[in-house]
Parts: C-alpha cells; structure tokens; sequence
C-alpha cells in the first residue's frame, strides 16, 4: 500500500502543473491556464460533435436556412484565417450544421471547429450581421481554448480543494463551503472573462470578415429584453447584458476602424421561423 502524497508535494505538483500549461491570449495578454494538449481537446470535441447529431435533431437542408449560415461562417472563418490564431484557424477541420429548433435560440462552436447554429437564434439575430456577432463569438470561444481552459481550472481546483482539507483538516461541510467559495472566487469569474474575451475577438473578427459590429449592441438588447430572471452577474457564468453592452460600446471604435477597411458583406435578413 502507497503511502499517502506529503502535503509539499502535493504543493509542489500544483506549481509545477501550472508553470508548464501556462500559455496567454495573443489578443487580451491573459494568462490561460491549459493541461491539456490541442489533440486531446479537438478529439473530445469530434467525439462531442457526433454525440450531438446521433441525437433526435433534424438537420436543415433548406436553402433559405443553410445559406446565409454557411456565407456567414465562411466569411468569419476567413477572417480568422488572418487573425492572431491564424494557424489553429488553418488547422481546424470546420464543419457547419443547422439544427431546426425553433424554441430553441442557440449556436456553439466544438474544439476542432464543428459549428451548430440552431434555427431558434434567427428572431433575436435578424440579419446576417447579427448572426455574424453570434458566431463569431462561438468560433472565439474553440479559437481561444476557452473549452480546455475550464477543464484545466476544474482540474486544479479539485486539487486545490484536497491541500485545504489536508491542511485545515475540514470536515465534509466545510468542504462543500471550500467549493462555494471557489466556484464564487475563481470558477465563475473565468468563465465570465472567457466570454468577455469571446466578446471582444469575435467583435474584431466579424468586423474583418465585413459585417457592421454597431449590429452587435443590438443583438445584445434583443438577447435582454428576451430574458427574464436572470441570476445576478456575480452568481453567474455571462456578463449581465447591460456589461456586455457597455463593453462592446467601449471595444466599438477599434472594431469600426477594421470595418472600414474590411470587404462589405451581405446583410440580408434571415429567413422567418415556419412555426410563427
């Protein structure tokens, strides 16, 4: 039988852990902590990308739906090909489906690139420069290994959580406080930076593939004024709207200035739900 870990080492691994997966955001200069590599993140994101359509989902084929999504992300991936993660923009192998799920208004991007756009987003982006604002976020969020970065900082807290037990010798409850106050502390706040961060790369990014970024503070007050109840921004994952907005207000001249210098893209409106 092993004898258990002395509490330095356990230290020791901790630090060592951290100086090796560090890297750091080209766009923002935060440091992002990464213990996994970029092969095992874009294989769980294949192997979460064919969970999700081996689902009872229905797949869009028509045109009306299809187009204007794959111009977009076309148009974004392009743009990401010129950006600061150009070579992972390079790498990914992208894929794009729309999912018809009118009650539902979501999109979201897999390590790897795999890109889902359900049909449910198109009342609240309205037209394809509000749709660009949606994905690129979402395409951000795989670009900056948001989705490692949370399995790594999962990882370490739970470790962080055993060194306090072993030396505040707490109890089960006062363990579960420890992860309360982790979750509050550290847990969410980097979730809320990831999708700051994703807010302003992804503004920069539709602004380069030619879409008015002004159309994501729009976006946004329609995202708010369809939500009801939500939690307060310190008990939550996502910035309140009003931050987001008052964020994207601030990032607006640096996005406008690539704007002016970008292609101009289509800016249809988006085809109507068939439930409505």
């Amino acid at each position: 039988m092993h004898s258990p870990c002395p509490p330095h080492m356990l230290i020791l691994s901790v630090l060592l852990t951290l100086v090796v997966g560090c890297a750091m955001n080209p766009y923002t200069n935060r440091l992002q902590l990464l213990l996994i590599s970029e092969e095992e993140e874009i294989n769980m994101g294949r192997r979460a990308w064919a969970e999700s359509l081996s689902r009872n989902v229905t797949i869009s084929h028509d045109p009306a739906q299809v187009d204007p999504v794959r111009r977009i992300t076309q148009r974004i991936i392009e743009a990401a090909k010129q950006s600061k993660y150009a070579e992972r923009a390079k790498a990914f192998e992208w894929d794009v489906n729309v999912i018809e799920a009118d009650d539902i208004p979501n999109a979201w991007v897999l390590p790897g690139g795999k890109i889902a756009i359900y049909t449910g987003i198109f009342p609240i982006a309205k037209k394809e420069s509000g749709l660009a604002a949606i994905i690129g976020h979402e395409v951000v969020h795989a670009l900056a290994r948001h989705g490692a970065e949370r399995v790594s900082q999962r990882s370490v807290s739970s470790v962080g959580v055993s060194l306090a037990s072993v030396f505040l010798g707490m109890n089960p409850a006062a363990g579960q406080l420890a992860n309360l106050a982790l979750a509050g502390g550290v847990l969410l706040p980097f979730s809320r930076s990831h999708e700051s961060e994703a807010d302003y790369i992804g503004l920069l990014l539709a602004a380069r593939a030619g879409y008015d970024p002004e159309e994501s503070i729009r976006v946004w007050r329609r995202m708010s004024h369809g939500s009801k109840g939500s939690r307060p921004e310190f008990l939550s994952t996502h910035p309140s709207h009003d931050t987001r907005i008052a964020d994207l207000t601030e990032w607006m001249p640096e996005a406008l200035a690539i704007y002016k210098q970008s292609q101009k893209a289509p800016d249809a409106a988006l085809p109507p739900l068939r439930s409505r």
